[in-house]
């Protein structure tokens, strides 16, 4: 005879339960991630051999006709935008990134070439003159330091030949103060009224962009007075501050926020989805993405499981949307 389990000896409760079969954990999850989530940012350059990013694997500037086959698989794929980032030539490079400013540049030419074959795919442009000046910093410099108000002027010029050239979204990810709305007023001026504005209004000044700078060839070649980026991207330590940047943003007519970097700043991504409500992303940064490459080549982490758990864990914090050069192989496990 089988022996009876005491009455009140062990839980009723049992959270096993719905744990113990495939069908009933996908049933209770609580956090869905799918290909609709995702922006796939891509290096772009003007030549017309690819180049593998050293730092970054599997990551490569591309070409605009590479550029086209990989928009051709983002539609395939179900992610509904790309986000584009140049790598200038030395040659185009000055002390206040006119190129930036140019209605041909590489990025208004990769923007109307990609429209012209998918025209519904959406097109994120990233607004900042570091891929443009020659020293690196993401604005102009004036006596060594990174002058706000002509640094918005110059920013306004870029978003504006963006847009005029099919770009969707304009990103600006300079951390001045005030380019948003600057940026709106300009916009609404030329009848671009339809272009959005994804700001990055939590950028911080992190260690883990290293890789995206390799990338897009920013690297500063000197530090600005006083602490080079660290004079307008945001201190690591600080949160109430982001707070603020983002209430900034939306009144000036952000149409939505970025948290960058990812991992690192989770809390920050909560509370600014908690406090605002409105669209936010998370940029999965190229420090994080060659951290776990890094990782799972040394064996030490299933790079296929950490890269999905690392974006649950943002959209579990309330990311609507993520940046990541996961982007296309998370979509592909997705399907799977």
């Amino acid at each position: 005879m089988t022996d009876q389990i005491p009455t009140g000896k062990f839980p009723a409760a049992r959270m096993r339960r719905s744990r113990r079969f495939g069908w009933s954990r996908e049933l209770s999850a609580e956090t869905r991630l799918s290909s609709e989530d995702l922006i796939w940012p891509i290096f772009i350059h003007d030549r017309s051999e690819d180049k593998d990013v050293d730092s970054m694997p599997g990551v490569q500037r591309v070409s605009v006709d590479t550029l086209i086959k990989m928009a051709e698989r983002a539609v395939s794929l179900n992610i509904p935008a790309i986000a584009l980032f140049p790598s200038a030539e030395d040659g185009l490079k000055d002390e206040n990134g006119t190129e930036a400013a140019n209605p041909d540049n590489l990025v208004c030419r990769a923007v109307q070439a990609v429209k012209a074959e998918f025209p519904d795919l959406g097109i994120i442009c990233d607004v900042a003159l570091d891929p443009y000046t020659s020293h690196g910093q993401d604005g102009i410099l004036v006596d060594g330091y990174v002058a706000n108000d002509a640094t918005i002027e110059m920013l306004i010029k870029q978003s504006v030949v963006q847009a005029q050239a099919g770009c969707d979204v304009v990103a600006p990810s300079d951390m001045m103060d005030g380019r948003v709305g600057a940026i709106r007023t300009a916009l609404d001026a030329e009848n671009l009224i339809d272009t959005q504005i994804m700001s990055y209004a939590a950028k911080y000044n992190s260690a883990f962009y290293g890789p995206f700078r390799d990338a897009v060839g920013s690297a500063p070649s000197t530090a600005s007075r006083s602490g080079g980026k660290g004079t307008y991207q945001m201190d690591p330590a600080n949160s109430d501050e982001a707070i603020r940047e983002v209430a900034m943003d939306i009144e000036e007519g952000a149409d939505s926020v970025i948290v960058k970097p990812g991992l690192p700043y989770l809390d920050v991504l909560q509370r600014v989805k908690e406090t605002f409500g409105v669209p936010t992303y998370v940029y999965q940064v190229s420090g994080e993405y060659a951290m776990l490459h890094a990782a799972a080549e040394k064996g030490w982490l299933d790079l296929d499981a950490v890269m999905m758990e690392s974006l649950l864990g943002m959209k579990r914090a309330g990311a609507d949307g993520i940046w990541t050069y996961f982007a296309p192989e998370i979509a592909n496990l997705l399907k799977t």
